[in-house]
C-alpha cells in the first residue's frame, strides 16, 4: 500500500488503559489528532479539545490524544496519572492514548504517516505539543494546525471537514 492509499484506518495504536485500538473504528467520522503534554503551556488547550469534542461529535467528531514527552519533558507522567489528570482537571471523555514519540526513529507510525501528508513549516517535524492533525470522514489528512492555533479557532475547519 502506497502513502497515498494509506488512511487513519490503517493503523492501531495503544490506549492508556492498554488496550490495542484499531483506528479503523473512527471511519467514516471526522477526527483530530493531536499530541499533548500534562505540563505544557498548551496544556490548557485540553479544555478547548473537550469543548469542540462535545460540540460536535454527536456530528462526527472525534478527538485523539497523543500524550508526547519529546518537548521539554513536558508529559512525565505514566497513563494512569495522564489519564487521572486529564480526567481532574478538563474533563476529557474523548480517547486518550498511550504516550508516543512523533519526531525520530522511534515515532509512531501514525506521526510518520501524518507528518508526511501534512508537513509544517519547518518541513515535516513535529515542533511542539498540541500540533493538530484534522483527518476527514475518507481517512485522509485534511489539515494540519500549529500549538499556537487553539481549538476553537479550528471550528470552521471542523465544520468544514464534517460537511465534507
Amino acid at each position: 500500500m502506497t502513502a497515498e492509499q494509506t488512511t487513519l484506518g490503517d493503523f492501531r495504536a495503544r490506549r492508556l488503559d492498554g488496550a490495542e485500538q484499531d483506528l479503523a473504528e473512527y471511519t467514516g467520522r471526522v477526527v483530530l489528532v493531536v499530541n499533548t503534554a500534562s505540563k505544557c503551556g498548551f496544556t490548557p488547550q485540553y479544555r478547548g479539545l473537550q469543548e469542540l469534542y462535545e460540540q460536535y461529535r454527536d456530528r462526527g467528531l472525534v478527538v485523539l490524544g497523543f500524550p508526547c514527552d519529546q518537548f521539554a519533558h513536558q508529559e512525565p507522567g505514566s497513563d494512569e496519572q495522564i489519564g487521572a489528570f486529564c480526567e481532574r482537571n478538563y474533563g476529557v471523555e474523548f480517547p486518550m492514548f498511550s504516550k508516543v514519540e512523533v519526531n525520530g526513529a522511534g515515532a509512531h507510525p501514525l506521526y510518520r504517516w501524518l507528518k508526511g501528508q501534512k508537513s509544517g513549516l519547518l518541513g515535516g517535524r513535529i515542533t511542539w505539543n498540541f500540533t493538530k492533525f484534522l483527518v476527514g470522514r475518507d481517512g485522509t489528512v485534511v489539515a494540519r494546525f500549529g500549538p499556537n492555533q487553539k481549538p476553537e479557532k479550528l471550528r470552521g475547519a471542523v465544520e468544514d471537514a464534517l460537511r465534507g
